[in-house]
C-alpha cells in the first residue's frame, strides 16, 4: 500500500509543471471588500466559496510559482528559496485534489476547510525563509543593482500574492467554522464592517510601547487626533482588515520609537502625534516623530528588501534586538497598503524627523485587491538589461577647470 501511495505521489509531482502551466494561463479575480463582507453576511454559502477558491487558489498560486522559476538560478536554487518552493508545490497539489469532489458532500466541504488551514500553517514562515534565501544570496554572490532589480520587483508581487492567499484562506475558514466573535460581533472572518480607526491606533502604540520599555526602559508619548468631515461628533471607521491596519501601525510606531529615542538620549523624549482623517474618498493617517530624519537619498531604500540599518537575524533567533529584523517590515506594511488601493509614504526632513502617512479607501467599493499576474508585461521585467543612464551622473571629485583653459 505505502508502494502504492509513493507512485501516486511521484506521478502527481511530474504533472504539477503542467498544472502550473495551465492555472497560471488565467488571470486572478480580484475581489472588493464589499464582496467580501456582502457575501460573509448575507450570502455566506460554504458551497459557493468552495467551487470559487478550489479554482481561484490554484490560479493564484500557479501565477506567481511562474515567477519563482524567473528568479536569477543562484537565488532561485539556494536551500531557503527550494524549500519555499516545495511549499507552494506541495499546497498546490493538495488543491488540486478538490478539483472533482462534488461540494454537495459535506465530508469533502469539512476536509477543505482543513486543507485550507494546514495550508496556512505551512506557509506562516514564508516571508522569513524568504527573506534568509536572499542574505544567502548576498552573502555568497554580493548585490548589482539589476539583480537588486529583479529581487525588488519579485518580492513585491511574491508577498502581494501571499497576503491576497491569506485572505481568501482566513474569510473562508473563519466564516465557515460555526462561530463567533462575541468581543467583535461586527467582523466577517478577518473584515471589521465598523473598524475604529482611533482603537487600533491606541493598540499598536501600546504594543510598540511595551517592546520600547523593554529594550530601552524609555519610550515616547503619544498624542492622537481626529477629523472627521463627515460626521464631526462620530469617531472614524471604515470597512477594514483590523489586523492589516494594526500591523502597518505597530512597524511605524516601532521605527518612530527607536529614532526618538536614539536621536534624543538624555532628554526629555518628544512625544509621537498621529492624526486621522477621512473624507470623501480617502483615509489618511499621518504618523510624525522627532527622531532625527533621514537623508532624502536613503528614503527609498527603506524600502527596499536588499537593505536594512538592523543587524541580520537568524531564523529561531530569540534574542533579536525587539525592534528590528529583517528590514522587510516597512516593504511589507507598504504591500498591506496597496493591497486594497492604498498606500504608504514617507516624508522626512533630516536633522528633524520623519512623517509616514498611510492611505486607505473610505469606500468599500473601492477597496478592491490589487494582484499580480503572470503575462508578458511581468515576464519583460525579469529579462530587461541594465542600460546607460539618459541623465548625467556626476562625479563624486570636483570637476578641475584648469584642463579647459585656453593655452596663452
Amino acid at each position: 500500500m505505502k508502494f502504492v501511495r509513493f507512485i501516486m505521489k511521484n506521478s502527481a509531482l511530474a504533472n504539477v509543471p503542467k498544472h502550473i502551466e495551465h492555472f497560471s494561463k488565467f488571470s486572478p479575480s480580484p475581489l472588493s471588500m464589499k464582496q467580501f463582507l456582502d457575501f460573509g453576511s448575507t450570502n455566506a454559502c460554504e458551497k459557493t466559496s468552495y467551487v470559487f477558491l478550489r479554482q481561484e487558489l490554484p490560479v493564484r498560486l500557479s501565477n506567481i510559482m511562474k515567477e519563482i522559476n524567473l528568479l536569477p538560478d543562484r537565488l532561485r536554487t539556494t536551500p531557503s528559496v527550494q524549500m519555499v518552493q516545495s511549499w507552494y508545490v506541495q499546497s498546490l497539489m493538495e488543491l488540486l485534489e478538490f478539483l472533482e469532489k462534488s461540494p454537495e458532500d459535506h465530508s469533502t466541504l469539512a476536509e477543505f476547510v482543513e486543507t485550507l488551514v494546514n495550508i496556512r500553517n505551512r506557509h506562516n514562515d514564508v516571508v522569513p525563509t524568504m527573506a534568509q534565501g536572499v542574505i544567502e544570496y548576498k552573502e555568497a554572490f554580493g548585490q548589482d543593482p539589476l539583480t537588486n532589480q529583479n529581487i525588488q520587483y519579485f518580492l513585491d508581487r511574491f508577498y502581494m500574492s501571499r497576503i491576497s492567499i491569506r485572505m481568501l484562506i482566513n474569510q473562508h475558514t473563519l466564516v465557515f467554522d460555526g462561530a463567533t466573535n462575541p468581543l467583535h460581533p461586527n467582523t466577517i472572518g478577518s473584515i471589521d464592517s465598523q473598524c475604529h480607526v482611533t482603537e487600533v491606533v491606541k493598540d499598536a502604540y501600546e504594543s510598540a510601547r511595551m517592546l520600547c520599555d523593554q529594550y530601552y526602559l524609555s519610550s515616547p508619548d503619544l498624542l492622537l487626533r481626529e477629523l472627521n468631515i463627515n460626521n464631526k461628533n462620530q469617531p472614524i471607521s471604515i470597512v477594514y482588515v483590523p489586523s492589516h491596519l494594526y500591523h502597518m501601525l505597530f512597524e511605524l510606531f516601532k521605527n518612530a520609537m527607536r529614532a526618538t529615542i536614539e536621536n534624543n538620549e538624555g532628554a526629555c523624549l518628544p512625544p509621537i502625534e498621529v492624526m486621522v482623517a477621512i473624507g470623501g474618498e480617502d483615509l489618511s493617517i499621518k504618523m510624525s516623530d522627532r527622531g532625527g530624519g533621514v537623508p532624502f537619498r536613503k528614503i527609498e531604500n527603506l524600502f527596499s528588501y536588499m537593505y536594512s540599518t538592523a543587524p541580520t537575524p537568524q531564523i529561531g533567533e530569540k534574542h533579536r534586538a525587539p525592534l528590528a529584523g529583517f528590514g522587510y517590515g516597512l516593504p511589507i506594511s507598504r504591500l498591506y497598503a496597496k493591497y486594497f488601493q492604498g498606500d504608504l509614504q514617507l516624508y522626512s526632513m533630516e536633522g528633524y524627523g520623519t512623517e509616514a502617512v498611510i492611505h486607505l479607501k473610505a469606500l468599500s467599493t473601492d477597496s478592491v485587491e490589487r494582484l499580480p499576474v503572470y503575462n508578458k508585461t511581468a515576464l519583460r521585467n525579469y529579462t530587461v538589461s541594465q542600460g546607460a543612464d539618459d541623465w548625467c551622473v556626476p562625479s563624486k571629485e570636483p570637476l578641475d577647470l584648469a584642463v579647459f583653459r585656453l593655452a596663452k
